[in-house]
């Protein structure tokens, strides 16, 4: 006689076993009707799970967060059904949940093309709407991939022989289609109602390169046509948000075939990296860090040192050197580097460092150099050549704690100058493979949770995501859009300067190997520039804009005056641009809108004759006439504000 609990603390008692779905009958017919999956214990299960002893249930519907995974997942599967159907010969490889979304993979001998997106679409809606039932059975490993290779589905058998030999795996089949799958799915294809089919990309069988290319079909689902109808609008402006098209028009920066995965930046775009790179600076300066800069490129040897080549060989940029003599090759192999923190140990390890020394923080902003697959490439969101806001701090274990929330102190007054004050914190603990003891793992698992405590934050915790050498904070930051993005990390390292013979000398005398924390806020100077520009859409607050001001004359007979205001504004200190064109003045405030510039200056004969400036803003606010010190009383305090 299994007893559920129910989530408002409720009891039922039963006199035999039951599904979930009979228990949501129980309760009443709406909600049995609404059920998608249930969760026993915690577990989530279909609702032709039988529950057959005392349990804490809960019924799933469209309500929970937890639906949208379900959904998406089963509509992963309603999307394979539809492309079986339609081209036969289509092998199915794997269908994961994604965020936003899901795709499909298939193996296919031409590529799908847009009208086959929408004759997919169409079938998938035709398949949703007979509310076709979805049905679990278990199989032994060996039966099932005999069964998949009956059916011509190499790539699903594949997977299935990787599988124990001694394990069952379960199938999920609606209508003709079966597949397999871990679960839980929806009862039925009726309950899909709110998706959409959003782009084909090309993928590797297995992401491994040497194996064959497949299609990936992407696609969205959500809850309710609402729901989708408010990400189709997002996705619409994240696209006129687009970096790479704003990076253009903006004249910022340009990629070419020539250099893939690196940035030609222009005046106005490395005008903005200075910015961004001077107010880290100063940042940095304030709180005691120390700046240095490191090798480019670094012999094999301290790569092999700290362990990189053996793990990370496939994503360095090497190159050979023969350094003997006509009569005997010497060959020396270089790494550009891919990382700073071999290199800044190395600045550590000159000279004995006592604890008197501690916590030492250098900073660097160091150009790194990684080979990213070029189908992962994305404009100067994912590059190869990237500049990092890196910095290691050395301490004793008992300066991790208050190293930690000086750090996060610093990220939060960054992110809200930049304008993002939603920030999303996850704390990574020790995985089971990991170096050092358990007592220093639990002082440095202790040092972030108090850390972040102290700072008053909601984190998540990830138990088992840590590197394994030591802990982590990850800080994602949410957009003007709602998506989300991972920029700032601290990490404490216990393995890294013991590998490379970092050491000083403690209280007593004894030489120790520091603790490092490798932290970094805005992550790599690139990606978060092209953040900025999705954020703003190309709008910067003013105090980012790499033009403030826009000086403008009507005639020529202003053309001294305009010059001599564009010297004021440049002596004190603010960024302009001079258009004395023989053009209408309408052209001219058009294309300094379209290029986002703050502010308007123009002069006519009245301004020249009374001493002021006429402005606008780039949003098409006349403020009138005024005097150019007023102006910039008014510029400083706006910029004073930051990203608010």
């Amino acid at each position: 006689m299994p007893v559920i609990s129910l989530p408002d603390g409720s009891q039922r008692h039963f006199a035999e076993p039951l599904s979930v779905l009979d228990l949501a009958r129980s309760i009443g017919t709406g909600l049995a009707k609404a059920a998608l999956i249930g969760r026993v214990d915690g577990r989530e299960v279909d609702l032709s799970f039988v529950i057959d002893h005392d349990a804490t249930v809960s019924i799933v519907t469209d309500k929970d967060p937890a639906a949208l995974a379900v959904l998406r997942h089963s509509c992963a599967h309603l999307l394979a059904m539809a492309v079986k159907q339609l081209y036969p010969t289509a092998q199915v490889t794997i269908g994961p949940v994604v965020e936003d979304g899901f795709y499909y993979d298939f193996a296919y001998e031409r590529p799908f093309t847009p009208d086959d997106l929408q004759r997919i679409e169409a079938r998938m809606r035709e398949l949703a709407a007979a509310d076709t039932p979805v049905q679990r059975r278990v199989l032994p490993r060996d039966q099932a991939v005999a069964h998949f290779l009956a059916c011509g589905e190499r790539y699903k058998a594949e997977i299935i022989a990787d599988i124990p030999a001694d394990q069952e795996v379960s199938l999920y089949r609606q209508g003709d289609f079966e597949d397999l799958c871990r679960g839980p799915h929806i009862p039925s294809t009726g309950h899909l109602k709110a998706f959409k089919l959003t782009k084909v990309a090309g993928a590797f069988w297995r992401g491994d390169q040497s194996r064959e290319q497949l299609q990936r079909i992407y696609g969205t689902c959500w809850a309710n046509a609402k729901e989708l109808a408010a990400y189709l609008q997002r996705i619409e402006e994240a696209q006129k948000r687009d970096h790479r098209k704003i990076g253009r028009q903006l004249e910022l920066f340009h990629l070419q075939e020539e250099a893939p995965g690196a940035v030609f930046w222009h005046p106005k775009g490395w005008t903005l990296w200075k910015i961004i790179e001077q107010y880290m600076r100063d940042k940095l300066d304030h709180l005691g860090y120390q700046e240095i800069r490191t090798p480019q490129i670094v012999d094999r040897s301290l790569w092999e040192r700290s362990g990189h080549w053996q793990h990370y060989r496939q994503a360095m940029f090497v190159t050979s050197v023969d350094e003997g003599s006509e009569q005997e090759s010497a060959v020396r192999d270089f790494v550009v580097k891919p990382m700073n923190c071999p290199c800044h140990i190395q600045v550590f390890n000159q000279g004995l460092r006592s604890y008197r020394d501690l916590p030492m923080r250098l900073a660097e902003f160091g150009s790194c150099h990684r080979y990213e697959p070029s189908g992962a490439l994305h404009g100067i969101m994912r590059v190869r050549g990237f500049t990092q806001d890196d910095a290691h701090i050395f301490c004793t274990e008992e300066q991790m704690r208050s190293e930690t929330s000086a750090f996060i102190e610093l990220l939060r007054a960054v992110y809200a100058d930049f304008g993002f004050t939603d920030i999303l914190y996850k704390l990574s603990t020790r995985p089971e493979s990991r170096v050092g003891s358990d007592a220093l793992w639990d002082k440095a698992e202790q040092a972030l949770d108090a850390a972040l405590r102290e700072h008053d934050v909601s984190f998540e915790l990830q138990p088992g995501e840590g590197a394994f050498y030591g802990p982590k904070i990850e800080f994602t930051l949410r957009d003007c859009l709602g998506r989300l993005w991972q920029c700032g990390t601290i990490q404490l390292d216990f393995n890294l300067p013991q590998r490379l013979s970092a050491e000083y000398v403690n209280e007593r005398g004894e030489r120790q190997t520091p603790v490092m924390l490798h932290r970094a806020v805005l992550g790599s100077f690139e990606r978060f520039i092209g953040i900025l520009i999705e954020h703003y859409a190309g709008w910067f607050p003013l105090w980012l804009a790499p033009v403030q001001v826009g000086v403008m004359n009507i005639t020529d007979r202003q053309a001294d005056y305009a010059r001599q205001v564009q010297k004021k504004c440049l002596e004190a200190g603010w960024r302009v641009d001079l258009d004395l064109r023989n053009e209408k003045i309408g052209l001219k405030i058009r294309e300094f809108t379209l290029q986002r510039v703050p502010y308007l200056l123009i002069l006519g004969d009245k301004e020249l004759e009374q001493g002021l400036v006429s402005v606008r803003t780039r949003e098409g606010e006349d403020l009138g006439q005024m005097s150019l010190d007023a102006l910039m009383q008014r510029m400083v305090a706006e910029a004073a504000s930051r990203g608010r």
